[in-house]
C-alpha cells in the first residue's frame, strides 16, 4: 500500500487538494492510478 501512495506523490494535482467535493478528489485519484497503470502497460509492451 505504501508503494501505491509513493506513486501517487508524483501527481502534482493530488498534492494540493483544491477540489470542492470529495467525489471529485476521488475521481482524480482514480485517474492518477489509471494513468500509472497505462504507463506501466505501455512500457512493458
Amino acid at each position: 500500500m505504501e508503494r501505491s501512495f509513493g506513486w501517487l506523490e508524483k501527481c502534482r494535482r493530488l498534492w494540493k487538494n483544491c477540489e470542492r467535493t470529495l467525489n471529485t478528489s476521488l475521481q482524480f485519484v482514480h485517474l492518477a492510478f489509471l494513468a500509472l497503470l497505462l504507463r506501466r502497460l505501455w512500457a512493458g509492451s
